[in-house]
């Protein structure tokens, strides 16, 4: 049976027939998931949230338009709808529950340069949600929060000024038109909803996996010698579109030599040279879902004894914490069970003075204790994937993994040929340097990173990323397969006329 309409229904928009589910019509959304699984995601943040107005803003038209448009996590999350300058709002009172999409309404002469839109009228049938032009949302906004003074909001708030973000000015106006109001953060709330992925969400995510180890195994069998990073770059990203992926779904990562001791590289523009690693941290979206691999193979197709040495020592790491995942198992112990096997396996090569060992870090004023394992393994274990490449998992706010959980495990080692001259000078600190000097030149410029995509569902734990060899023998054989021809005037080029050499 149908509620009968408050002041706010009467005002703006239909009510719901249930308490906790919001209109749900027929069709499929713009990522090709049921509405059904947004209108569920939509009541689950009404459960939660306190009774108020929530506001969750898409993102803008980009300014110049030559940039790609990129959508809202929490909006895209909330609603699957891709075109910018949209808004959800919603409305919690009591038992009442009512949403209403905010959508540029269609154009035909701006569609000429920005391409087709939905149109107000569609959004019903596509969405299951009531739809208004994004020209009424202030309007809007102003009856709503003169009836209920609490404004929820989940968007990318917080930026100092002068540079706020576009949530930020939208607040801000909204506030200058009510002074009185009281504004809120929800994104936390959303950020625990994005931490259980659905079956949907699972499945969007292991094919990502599977798309982005097609362009690694590409890379693998064409690396060589001679070879510039951007080359590799482009043969995985050509692959990822060639097999349905949405693109990159972060600054793909492909360094070699020296750059594999930097984590967050991506300059890609050195040639690769005989006797190095390389690392290559790229994966792609798809769907909207990204995925997140990392090899690391010798430029020449066989590890030295060193690289071989580095290698071993992460892929066991990461196998330890991989035997650790298991629904409810605490994230520490995956974290504690790879640091443990890291540390041990520096201190076997010389590269530490013992597992436990920890070095002068801090200042004359301030003296502290860092780990000696920090110099060489100096980021986390992994981190949760999904609509954002780091994104939220549930492990994050409980502490454990849960069915629903996705995320990495990527532990590395990094040795760099000035790791000394990192060190601070202190007596102690001198004393260190000259232990590992010898096994610093020894495996200077080789950085190892291993890094696999884990879904765990109601069957059990999928490695999704498994596609691409791990092992060093099958790594090794993949690189041993005939090269395919390349032009080998491009990098002549690139180092004629960028580098003058």
């Amino acid at each position: 049976m149908r509620r009968s309409r408050s002041p706010i229904a009467i005002l703006l928009f239909a009510t719901v027939a249930a308490a906790v589910t919001l209109v749900v019509a027929a069709g499929v959304a713009a990522a090709q998931l049921p509405a059904a699984e947004f209108a569920a995601r939509r009541a689950a943040l009404l459960e939660a949230a306190e009774d108020g107005v929530i506001l969750v803003p898409g993102s803008g038209e980009p300014v110049p338009d030559f940039l790609p448009f990129a959508q809202a996590r929490h909006f895209l999350y909330l609603t699957g709808f891709l075109e910018p300058d949209a808004a959800l709002v919603m409305v919690k009172r009591g038992g009442e529950r009512t949403a209403l999409l905010f959508v540029r309404e269609k154009d035909p002469a701006q569609e000429v340069w920005t391409g087709a839109r939905l149109g107000v009228a569609a959004v019903r049938d596509r969405y299951g949600i009531e739809g208004r032009d994004a020209e009424t949302l202030d309007a809007v906004l102003d009856s709503l929060l003169r009836l209920a003074p609490v404004l929820q909001v989940a968007g990318r708030t917080g930026t100092s000024l002068p540079d706020l973000s576009r949530d930020d000015q939208i607040v801000a106006a909204i506030m200058g038109r009510h002074p009185s109001l009281t504004v809120k953060d929800v994104g936390p709330v959303v950020g625990r909803l994005r931490g259980r992925k659905s079956p949907a969400e699972l499945e969007r995510l292991r094919i990502a996996a599977e798309i982005s180890a097609q362009g690694h195994l590409a890379v693998m069998r064409a690396v060589q010698p001679g070879m510039a990073e951007f080359e590799l770059q482009a043969l995985a990203e050509y692959t990822w579109r060639r097999e349905g992926g949405d693109g990159p779904a972060y600054a793909s990562i492909v360094g070699s030599g020296p750059n594999a001791t930097t984590l967050h590289y991506n300059r890609n523009d050195r040639v690769a040279q005989d006797g190095e690693v390389i690392v290559m941290d790229m994966a792609s979206f798809f769907d909207g879902y990204a995925a997140d691999i990392t090899r690391t193979v010798p430029v020449n197709g066989r590890f030295s004894a060193p690289q071989r040495a580095i290698y071993e020592i992460v892929l066991a790491a990461q196998k330890a914490a991989e035997r650790q995942v298991k629904v409810d198992a605490p994230w520490r112990a995956l974290s504690d069970a790879a640091s443990t096997v890291l540390a041990d396996g520096l201190a076997s090569l010389g590269l530490t003075e013992g597992a436990g060992a920890t070095y002068d870090c801090g200042t004359a004023e301030r003296a502290r204790q860092c780990s000696q394992l920090s110099l060489y393994y100096m980021h986390g274990l992994g981190h949760g994937i999904g609509l954002d490449v780091h994104d939220p998992d549930q492990y994050a706010t409980t502490g454990r993994i849960g069915v629903g959980s996705a995320f990495t495990l990527e532990p590395g080692l990094y040795v760099r040929a000035n790791l000394l001259e990192i060190i601070p000078d202190t007596p102690r600190n001198r004393r260190l340097k000259a232990r590992i000097a010898a096994a610093v030149a020894t495996y200077a410029n080789i950085g190892v990173r291993i890094e696999d995509d884990f879904l765990v569902t109601d069957a059990g734990v999928v490695r999704a990323s498994a596609g691409v060899p791990r092992e060093l023998d099958e790594v090794e054989r993949e690189l041993a397969m005939p090269r395919p021809p390349r032009d080998a005037s491009v990098v002549e080029r690139y180092l004629r006329y960028k580098t003058g050499r």
